[in-house]
């Protein structure tokens, strides 16, 4: 499945998705530092700068028609450690992210923000996406539940079209040893077959340890990547740290991924 990522930074969400199994057709980053980094990394995919300018029309004129939407939309309006001032915070970035959404129509959305958005803003969103016909399922993963050594708690929103079939109940959560529990109450018709076909829960899980890259649960990874060791505050440090503060933990981003691809082909085969 094709990705269209917003507010991209440092490409974090398509690290994940990738190892999932994901393409990145295109993304979309206003800052010129991680817009370098992108171009480095991702030297053939078209970036585009400004999401308040970004269209389906041009999406569609560039050849690029995204099943998923990804990003990680400002989180100002609605971080503790900000003025919490929400819609009326002019980084208020969701509704250019929804007027996509509502032209676009992909089939996942796929949203990271604060733990604080579920006080301040997330409402709005949810009731937003269900509005246009998405079921949106919410979590609240801490970086620690894959091993990294810091908590950072941060919501992450998954929404499906309903404009395809689709089970009655999807959902997942972590577990006390950091891996994804998988839980189903009620099937539709086609997804009862396609479980009494062949593809039982163990299927899925041999089909997901084939298509990706395996997350190493028990192995514990750092907090900064190696960017050099040089006096705090000097250019080419405080931007990159900057760049990883604002980034997703591609490994959650991958999980959420897998249970896609997972979700995928028990419906579709």
């Amino acid at each position: 499945m094709k990705v269209l990522d917003l507010f991209s930074g440092i490409g974090g969400f398509s690290v994940g998705l990738e190892k999932a199994g994901f393409e990145t057709a295109a993304f979309c980053e206003i800052e010129e530092y991680p817009r370098a980094v992108l171009r480095k990394h991702w030297p053939d995919t078209p970036i585009y700068r400004d999401i308040r300018q970004l269209t389906a029309e041009q999406l569609r004129a560039d050849g690029l028609i995204p099943d998923v939407i990804c990003g990680g939309y400002p989180c100002q309006p609605f971080s503790v450690a900000g003025k919490q001032l929400a819609e009326r915070d002019e980084r208020h970035l969701f509704p250019e992210v929804l007027r996509l959404v509502r032209d676009i129509r992909p089939r996942w959305c796929i949203f990271e923000n604060v733990s604080g958005h579920v006080k301040l803003g997330y409402d709005e969103v949810a009731a937003s996406l269900e509005g246009e016909g998405y079921s949106v399922w919410t979590f609240i993963v801490p970086a620690c539940a894959i091993n990294a050594p810091h908590r950072r708690d941060r919501l992450w929103i998954v929404a499906h079209t309903r404009d395809e079939p689709r089970r009655d109940s999807f959902a997942r959560s972590i577990g006390a040893d950091g891996r994804w529990q998988y839980e189903a109450e009620k099937w539709t018709p086609k997804a009862a077959e396609i479980a009494r076909s062949g593809s039982t829960p163990e299927a899925m899980a041999d089909w997901e340890a084939s298509q990706s890259e395996p997350i190493r649960i028990g192995d514990f990874w750092a907090v900064e990547s190696n960017v050099g060791r040089v006096v705090d505050g000097l250019p080419n440090r405080s931007h990159r740290i900057k760049c990883l503060g604002n980034a997703v933990v591609p490994q959650i981003a991958q999980i959420i991924g897998q249970t896609i691809m997972r979700y995928e082909a028990e419906i579709y085969g």
